[in-house]
């Protein structure tokens, strides 16, 4: 018999009803390892209500207490960090050591929120008239909802939720249904921390649940990562419905290639950034800016690494990349391939054909490399979400970074070289939100802030970090004055300080 996944609400597991399902795959496999129930409006307004009926209680509840309970939650996510991981990676199909470095990056955000002491402390200004003080304070907006993506099912929902109730909100987790059991390890370890019953909901499912959350009028505030065709979906439809929505979008993030980079170190980062887990993270980088002469010597590097790379089952020791997610998207990155191809980029590693003994209906492709590509080319303009690195040709920096900025995404970027001025230049002038200089995935650690420009942000907000804590709050301000301060008479102007 095939596990069912089912819900977790009011601080158990519920069973779906709708009668619909989804099948969740051992990508190094290609078999069906389990299935997951997809939720209809009655179950997404059962959380919903799980969680209102939570909020007066959890909102009331003192900082530093919510910020214990998260300390807790810390403790047992390190705990079982290694089971966490092994469940990551049979359900994505990243190696083990990427599955364990995606919940330390995780961990970290909740090492953020566990200041919340701190960070909720408001302002104030005493005199502002006389006998008149003033202060603002910042309060939780109520129930909250997460909608994440496959690619970092453990990372990205701590992007979110650990903010959110450190705020004293309540959240419904929408995880994605390619890899929900995470997820769902999620609730248990918050329940096991102390978290009371209905404060943190997980409901699986489509496209159903998603709009479900979406107008449900109890909702207050909708987080979001995604391809950007999704994000400005739930965007408008969120804002539409009266929600507070940050709905994070596609990539394609370039690196550049200065001629006096250190290529061997060039080499390296562009490895690990273009194929670490497959290319299925938001901030790989897809596209390497080879600037003036030194694209040749970069190919010649870059190729015999990427024909050497070790690929294989997440679970197996030696392996650097491993399948990906679906047979849906093994397809669709192909089709990539393809069309590169068909509009003539010059594919130096073609990893199309890569066949593993034991594995042949696992969801496996090879690193593939293109060069001479060009910002006409499909290859180019769409984000890819695969193991394809494409090399574009820049006769100098300007037009580097010319093409960088016209670019429709504006999520991440890196440059590689030993020039102070130009590193102080592209990173002032680049129009991208998170910028590495000789980093080349420069993902902002948790009391900073993480967010796109462009269409790879929708929203006013970066998440996490402080610009999490403003999202998942409302600012109040009080001013108050007391009866030994009042003036005598009726004033029909506009009040005034004196």
């Amino acid at each position: 018999m095939t596990e069912t996944l089912h819900h977790f609400i009011a601080g158990k597991i519920v069973e779906g009803r709708s009668g619909r399902f989804g099948d969740v795959f051992n990508p190094a496999t290609g078999e069906v390892a389990r299935r997951v129930a997809f939720a209809d409006a009655g179950e997404i307004d059962a959380a919903v209500a799980a969680a209102a009926a939570a909020f007066p209680a959890w909102s009331a509840t003192p900082a530093l207490t919510r910020a214990r309970i998260l300390f807790r939650f810390r403790e047992l996510l390190e705990r079982d960090a290694d089971e966490f991981a092994a469940l990551i990676t049979a359900e994505h199909g990243k190696v083990l050591s990427d599955a364990r470095g995606e919940i330390t990056r995780g961990v970290e955000v909740v090492e953020f929120a566990c200041g919340i002491p701190q960070l909720l402390k408001g302002e104030m200004s005493e005199q502002i008239g006389r006998g008149i003080d003033n202060w603002s304070v910042r309060q939780p907006l109520g129930v909250c909802a997460g909608i994440t993506p496959f690619n970092f099912p453990a990372m990205v929902p701590m992007w979110m939720f650990p903010v959110a109730l450190a705020c004293g909100n309540c959240f419904i987790l929408k995880p994605s249904e390619r890899d929900p059991s995470a997820g769902l390890k999620l609730a248990q370890l918050l329940k096991e921390a102390g978290l009371p019953d209905g404060v943190f909901n997980v409901v699986n499912g489509d496209k159903a649940a998603v709009d479900a959350i979406l107008h449900h009028p109890g909702i207050a505030a909708v987080s979001f990562v995604g391809s950007t065709a999704i994000a400005e979906y739930i965007y408008t439809t969120g804002a539409a419905a009266g929600k507070r929505v940050q709905a994070l979008g596609g990539a394609k993030n370039h690196m550049v290639v200065m001629p006096d980079a250190d290529l061997d170190q060039a080499t390296d980062a562009l490895m690990g950034a273009a194929y670490g887990a497959a290319g299925e993270r938001c901030m790989a980088v897809s596209v390497a800016v080879a600037v003036g002469k030194v694209a040749d010597k970069l190919i010649d590097r870059l190729t015999p690494r990427i024909r050497a790379l070790k690929i294989g089952p997440g679970t197996d020791p030696e392996a650097e990349m491993g399948p990906l997610v679906t047979r849906q998207h093994l397809e669709k990155v192909r089709s990539y391939v393809d069309q590169g191809v068909k509009e003539g980029a010059k594919l130096v590693v073609d990893g199309r054909g890569l066949k593993l003994q034991g594995y042949e209906k696992g969801f496996f492709l090879g690193g593939c490399l293109f060069d001479e590509v060009t910002p006409e080319m499909t290859i180019y303009k769409e984000e890819i979400f695969g193991p394809v690195l494409s090399v574009v040709r820049a006769p100098d920096y300007d037009y580097a970074t010319k093409i960088i900025n016209e670019h429709a995404y504006g999520n991440g970027t890196a440059i590689f070289t030993r020039d102070g001025d130009a590193a102080r230049d592209f990173a002032s002038r680049i129009q991208i939100g998170m910028v590495g200089i000789n980093v080349p995935i420069p993902v902002p650690m948790a009391f900073h802030s993480f967010g796109g420009w462009k269409r790879s942000l929708f929203g006013d907000h970066f998440m996490y970090g402080p610009e999490g804590v403003r999202f998942f709050t409302r600012m109040k301000t009080i001013m108050s004055r007391w009866p030994t301060g009042i003036r005598a008479g009726a004033e029909y102007v506009m009040p005034t300080m004196k």
